[in-house]
């Protein structure tokens, strides 16, 4: 858990009792839990608020600690409130993380697991027993489902919001981190050509991970080469690192193209020429996390075994510093996932109802 903002010397590992399901939800015991830059930026206090950037808060505001984090959970449900259906005892779930501002197909997130409430770099976590989806036949490890939810998720928000096709080209930015690289699977699986821009030693990876074509930012001219690779345009940028880079970057994309945004490791300020956007009806689109409806369709490509997730490393609860110390440094190609020990089970669950 995470006692303030605050670097990784803020993170305790504690012994706790065991959290207890409502009458709608349902004890999960955790498999795999992914990390995601979120964790870093929650952790670190970094989102802001819309009246003042440099407060510290959660990505969707102030947050109370402790706060056990981790959003991403994959793991067997070991029992259930009373409202809740028993029949899902004893499955294998991958949990979606939102809760959702109504029951609409696309509403908005309103709380997120590991953030607003306590996640899954656990033993055990409580969800609401409606966002635990069974996967029970996927073909996926639990470490390669616990890669899903953020990451996935997000770049699968971005390419829906990006209307992005099978007869698209498409550039992804930031293409060999976690929602990168899932962005670069995705659209490949759509059948979209995919552009990636990448630093050259992760070329290979992210080359097998779908693209067509890598654009070394090591070499300073990401623009200048992105033309190069499609020289009628691009129908979507996907892009999670923002900065310098897109104002002069909205002439990459064709007239309608769309600019999709969720992220921002090259800066969050930005100028652009407004002239670029309506003259040639272009849309720049901000994109956080999934919808219902998006989390359905990611659940759909679990269960099949559509994607495979690329996993870089994982780790124990007691590591929980060290990954997060390698998602900062950035040197990795896919996800670290931190993998719960599995040895100690405790007297009080008994294979359904929660007493």
């Amino acid at each position: 858990m995470i006692t303030r903002h605050g670097g990784p010397n803020v993170i305790e590992v504690r012994d706790l009792p065991m959290p207890r399901p409502g009458p709608r939800e349902v004890l999960v015991r955790v498999s795999a839990a992914g990390c995601n830059n979120t964790d870093l930026w929650t952790r670190e206090g970094a989102y802001g608020s819309a009246d003042d950037p440099s407060q510290k808060a959660g990505w969707l505001g102030p947050l109370d600690f402790p706060r056990i984090q981790g959003a991403d959970v994959a793991g067997i449900v070991v029992a259930c409130g009373d409202e809740a259906p028993v029949d899902v005892v004893g499955s294998r779930v991958l949990v979606d993380p939102a809760n959702y501002e109504d029951s609409r197909p696309d509403a908005r997130p309103v709380d997120v697991l590991g953030s607003e409430r306590d996640g899954g770099f656990a033993e055990y976590v409580v969800v609401p027993a409606d966002r635990a989806h069974r996967v029970d036949d996927s073909p996926l490890s639990d470490v390669e489902l616990a890669a899903l939810p953020i990451a996935y998720g997000t770049a699968l928000g971005m390419l829906e919001r990006g209307s992005v096709t099978g007869d698209h080209t498409v550039l992804v930015t930031g293409a060999s981190g976690g929602v990168g690289l899932a962005a670069v699977q995705l659209a490949r699986a759509r059948g979209a050509r995919v552009v990636a821009v990448c630093s050259g030693d992760k070329s290979d990876a992210v080359r097998h991970a779908g693209a067509a074509v890598i654009v070394d930012r090591q070499l300073g001219e990401v623009i200048a080469q992105a033309q190069v690779a499609a020289p009628a345009g691009y129908d979507a940028v996907i892009d999670v690192i923002a900065g310098p880079m897109v104002g002069p970057g909205l002439g990459l994309l064709r007239p309608g193209g769309r600019w999709v945004v969720a992220g921002a490791l090259d800066g969050w300020a930005v100028n652009l020429d407004v002239r670029r956007l309506y003259l040639a009806n272009l849309a720049l689109l901000g994109s956080t996390m999934h919808t219902p409806r998006i989390f359905d369709l990611l659940v759909d490509l679990a269960r099949r075994g559509v994607i495979r997730p690329v996993i870089a490393a994982t780790f124990g609860l007691s590591e929980l510093v060290e990954a997060q110390q390698q998602l900062a440094q950035r040197q990795h190609v896919g996800k670290l996932v931190v993998v719960p020990s599995s040895s100690r089970r405790h007297a009080d669950i008994n294979q359904g109802r929660f007493h």
